[in-house]
């Protein structure tokens, strides 16, 4: 399979190092770590809801929602139109 960014294309097959790193290199260093502790993997990702995100991660508001809008629900979209 190829490999963007050293992470697999398709998010279900990313391991929790590579959620980490998609949002260390989004520009959530910080909260990134928060991925880890809960051993998000790409899998868990794609089935976070925005309730998951905003309070299931102990991040502070504004970036969860950041991270939810930008970057897990259009994964998740992304990720159903491939698959479907």
């Amino acid at each position: 399979s190829s490999v963007e960014n050293g992470r697999p294309p398709d998010p279900a097959d990313w391991a929790v190092i590579d959620v980490v790193n998609y949002f260390r290199t989004a520009g959530f260093e910080e909260q990134a770590n928060a991925f880890q502790e809960q051993e998000i993997d790409g899998k868990s990702l794609l089935l976070m809801t925005r309730n998951d995100v905003l309070t299931g991660l102990s991040l502070k508001l504004g970036p969860a929602l950041k991270i939810y809008e930008y970057h897990v629900k259009p994964l998740q979209t992304q990720h159903l139109k491939n698959n479907s």
